[in-house]
């Protein structure tokens, strides 16, 4: 097994974040992992991206041009990141920012998924992120739900504890939409 994701959108949006949560959760799940983070020099509003990958074997470059996957949680970021991604492909695209029209691609199984629209459902636009990661691991069974959900437990300080349950929920309902959209 062999998975490489891209994940990119402005800072703030919760990108780093969500690459080191898959990260994490394939590493305690006994799989070979990379998190490489990239960002620009502004604390918000400006480019953030990592890359994860992981596998059952050991992992000679944290490095891919041609990667599997890609989450994109805005329009530069499709704009820079959808021609990379491998042929049959998995792309999850948050529908907030842009439209299934914007991808000039039909060769990929993609997910447009409002994530923002559905974290403001929730209570907190925070976590747009987080619903997109939820679609993007029913996309892939890369990780299992609820081990993310565990390590976040394990991983979070006592004083952001209160925040894992908003964090599930988060989770299920970028999974309950891409399954909707089977």
């Amino acid at each position: 097994m062999y998975y490489d994701v891209i994940m990119a959108g402005f800072g703030g949006q919760g990108i780093l974040m969500i690459g080191d949560l898959l990260a994490l959760t394939a590493m305690r799940e006994g799989r070979q992992v990379t998190w490489m983070p990239s960002y620009g020099v502004e604390m918000r509003g400006g480019t953030a991206n990592c890359t994860v990958v992981v596998s059952d074997k050991r992992i000679g470059s944290p490095v891919t041009s041609r990667p599997y996957s890609a989450i994109v949680m805005n329009k530069p970021s499709l704009d820079k990141f959808a021609p990379r991604i491998r042929k049959e492909g998995v792309l999850v695209a948050n529908a907030s920012f842009m439209k299934e029209s914007d991808l000039d691609r039909d060769d990929l199984n993609s997910v447009f998924i409002p994530a923002l629209d559905l974290a403001a459902e929730l209570g907190n636009e925070k976590m747009a992120s987080m619903i997109a990661l939820g679609a993007y691991i029913e996309m892939t069974k890369i990780i299992e739900l609820e081990n993310a959900v565990e390590a976040l437990r394990k991983t979070l300080p006592e004083k952001r504890q209160h925040l894992v349950a908003i964090n599930e929920k988060a989770l299920q309902c970028g999974r309950d939409f891409a399954i909707s959209k089977k």
